[in-house]
C-alpha cells in the first residue's frame, strides 16, 4: 500500500458542508458535484464520477493536494453506523484497485445517506 493510500485511510469527514465554489475547474464535462464533507484540513467532494479529496498543506494551506478516486475503481464497500454509549463514529470502507480505504465519519454525518450515494454512483456508473 502506498503512503498516499495510507493517508486516505486515516481521513475523517467531520460534517457535511456546502460544495466548494472553486471545484468547477477540475470537473470534466458532464460531471456534477453531489455532496461535500469537511475534513480536518479541507474537504471531500462526491461527484457523479468520483470522490475528490482536497488536502490543504503547510502553515498557510495554500498548497493543496488533490486525490481523485473514480467510482469504477471501487470493487466493494461497507458502512458501519455509530453504536451507542462509547462508539460515536460511523465508518465507511472502500476496497479499490489502489487498496483498502477507511474513512471515519463525524457524529452528525448520515451514514445511510452516504451509503446510498456510494451505491447509486458505483452501481449506476
Amino acid at each position: 500500500m502506498t503512503s498516499a493510500v495510507a493517508n486516505i485511510a486515516q481521513w475523517t469527514f467531520v460534517a457535511e458542508c456546502p460544495i466548494p465554489q472553486d471545484i468547477g475547474p477540475i470537473l470534466v464535462e458532464g460531471e456534477q458535484p453531489l455532496a461535500a464533507y469537511k475534513t480536518f484540513r479541507d474537504s471531500a467532494i462526491f461527484t457523479t464520477k468520483r470522490l475528490i479529496v482536497r488536502d490543504a498543506q503547510g502553515l498557510t494551506g495554500k498548497k493543496v493536494e488533490i486525490y481523485s478516486l473514480p467510482y469504477n475503481a471501487i470493487s466493494m464497500w461497507s458502512s458501519e453506523n455509530a453504536g451507542r454509549m462509547l462508539d460515536f463514529n460511523a465508518e465507511l470502507e472502500l476496497w479499490t484497485r489502489a487498496g483498502h480505504i477507511k474513512i471515519n465519519l463525524g457524529k452528525g454525518i448520515d451514514i445511510r445517506r452516504l451509503d446510498h450515494l456510494i451505491s447509486h454512483v458505483v452501481l449506476n456508473g
